[in-house]
This record gives structure tokens, sequence and C-alpha cells, in this order.
């Protein structure tokens, strides 16, 4: 991509350059007037290879790029600016000014974001996207959180994404009672609390590492949405799907907040705009296009079996998962953490 390398941004950071904003003046050359326009530095751990998730968010950014009067945008995709788990420190550290992040990933950072994932929960917000829409009730209570933290979430992708299921090769599994004892992939601390009930050793892997475990056999099995088998070519090492909606994540763009109530007004409303466009457009458009249209007719055309939950499974996980929502209230309060779940359930 255009723009500094990683070595040369670091380098510069390091130094503590920066950014000046000078009054205008007559004696300024039509360049010294472009180099005031401030630079905001995004990142993102997704690649291209993500045909679903990776294209809305790149038209986000040719969207912010229209503005060259107000700011510069500088955007690295896959990682090749900070690592996947370096975002959040980048961020706080002011490297880069804002970044898309896959929520599972930083609910440790953010225990807040937890409540998008929470088992059996997951479900009723897949199937309500609009309850985390921007300026939704549950989106504000999520903010006010975040803001201890002094982090602000300017969109949470319009809804998550369809749920993780789990996906299996070799060692197939396709019930609940063939989890047990079986070593499986997981990224939020909720899918690790859901799954110990049945036995479960987890890993946290990410997912631009989750190839070489499947294939190497790190794991028996990978708990995923199905962006991430399609985009990582996980479905060349899988070969079941344990239809279980597990947990589940939302694509979301975070900020410093005192760097965002400080940001011109301007480039504020053209950040808004754009995050509205893409709040309402990106979980539904990828839920109810690409996924039933592309990628599913696409990987059991390839001869992948799936496996629905039975009744009395989806009752016994249920059951099984009310412990995790306990677990995860106590982390942000009791108060706060019940008027997020009944915000979710469409309560309140």
């Amino acid at each position: 991509m255009k723009g500094l390398t990683r070595r040369e941004f670091l380098r510069t950071a390091g130094a503590g350059a920066g950014i000046a904003v000078f009054g205008l003046s007559d004696r300024w050359t039509a360049s010294a007037a472009a180099a005031s326009v401030p630079t905001y530095t995004g990142v993102t751990y997704l690649t291209p290879g993500y045909k679903d998730l990776y294209p809305p968010i790149a038209a986000l950014i040719d969207r912010l790029k229209k503005n060259p009067d107000l700011m510069k945008i500088d955007f690295f995709d896959s990682g090749t600016l900070v690592k996947t788990d370096e975002q959040v420190s980048a961020l706080r550290a002011g490297t880069i000014q804002f970044m898309f992040h896959t929520t599972s990933y930083i609910t440790r950072n953010y225990p807040i974001l937890g409540v998008l994932g929470l088992p059996s929960l997951c479900e009723h917000l897949y199937e309500h996207g609009e309850r985390i829409a921007m300026e939704s009730p549950l989106w504000k209570l999520m903010n006010d959180v975040l803001a201890k933290d002094n982090t602000f979430m300017l969109t949470a992708g319009g809804g998550i994404l369809e749920p993780e299921y789990i996906w299996s090769g070799s060692n197939k599994i396709t019930s609940l009672a063939d989890l047990k004892g079986k070593r499986v992939r997981t990224v939020s601390f909720e899918a690790e609390e859901a799954l110990k009930p049945y036995g479960v050793g987890g890993a946290r892997i990410p997912s631009s590492e989750l190839y070489l475990a499947v294939q190497r056999g790190t794991v028996d099995a990978t708990l995923a949405n199905i962006s991430t088998i399609m985009g990582r070519k996980i479905y060349e090492q899988v070969k079941y799907c344990y239809k279980l909606p597990m947990t589940a994540f939302s694509i979301s763009i975070f900020f410093l907040k005192d760097k965002w109530d400080k940001m011109p007004d301007k480039v504020k409303a053209a950040f808004w705009d754009a995050a509205k466009e893409f709040d309402r457009t990106y979980a539904a458009g990828i839920n109810k296009k690409f996924y039933p249209e592309q990628f599913w007719p696409q990987l059991e055309k390839g001869g992948l079996k799936v496996f629905n939950p039975t009744s009395a499974e989806l009752k016994d996980f249920e059951e099984k998962s009310q412990p995790v929502w306990a677990w995860w209230k106590k982390q942000i309060g009791e108060e706060v953490g019940q008027k997020a779940i009944n915000l979710a359930l469409g309560k309140g």
C-alpha cells in the first residue's frame, strides 16, 4: 500500500514526530499548505483475502480520502504496520489514530465488548443488528463504559457477523459429546468459558496463525466464523462443521476518545458520515447476501458436511452458558452488565 513503510513509521513515531497544524499565511507555498493537513493513520489485520469483510473497509477508506483538503489518510492492512495483538497498544500510544478490530480479540482490553459474543445471547444480536447500530442505546452504553478507558467505538459495523461454529477435520466433531477432551482454537475469553463445561481445552490462536495450527494438528478443531474459514483458506483443512452458534463478534472502528473529541468538526463529520454508511451496510450485507449466496454454497460444493445441533443440545448449551453471563457481568459490574444484556435482548 502507499504511504510510510512499517520501519519508517515506527522510526518517526519513536522519535516523537507529529503533525503540526499552523495558521495559514499568505507566504505559504501550496506544498506547505498541503503539509498542514493532519494525517490520520489507521490499521486492520484483515487482508484483501477476506473477500467479504475487506472490500467495505477499503470503500470506507476511499471515501475518507475524498477529503484531501481536510485530512490525509494513511491506511495499512494485513498487519503490515502493527500486528493483530499490537493494535490496541499502538492506538493508546498514539502511533495510530484509528483501527478496525474484531471485538472478540480485545474483550480482555475492553470487557464491555464481551456482550457481543456471549453464548446464546449472540444469536439475538445476530438476528437484530439494529440493537448495536450507531446511536442505539446499547452503542451509547458501550461507549459510556469504553470512555473510562479513553476509547471511543465509532461503529460496530451495524451488527455482529454470523456466529462462530466448530470446524473440524480428521478429529470429527458433530455433537457436544464429541467435544470432550478436544483442544479447540478460540479467540475470546467468553468462548473459552463457554467450552469449559464440555471438557474442552482452549487455545487462543489469531486467525493469521490458524492455518498452520490446524494443518499441524496443534488443535483438534477451531471455533471460527465462516469469514475466517474462507479468508484464511481453512476450508482446505476441515471437513465438518458443527453449526452450534457458540459466540460471535463485530468488526468495529476505534479511536482514543480524547483524540476524537479534539478532532476538527469537519474531520469528525467526514469520519461520521463514512461510518454511518458502513454501519448501515456492513454486517447486513455480509450476513444476508455474501454468506448464503457465496460462501456456504462454495463450502458445500467442496464437500463440507454440516451438522446442526439438536434441540436438546441447544437447550443444554444455553443452560450451561448462563455461568458465562454471570462471569462476564462480574468483569464490568452487575448493574451495567445486566443493562447491556437487556438491551441486547431488546428489553428496555
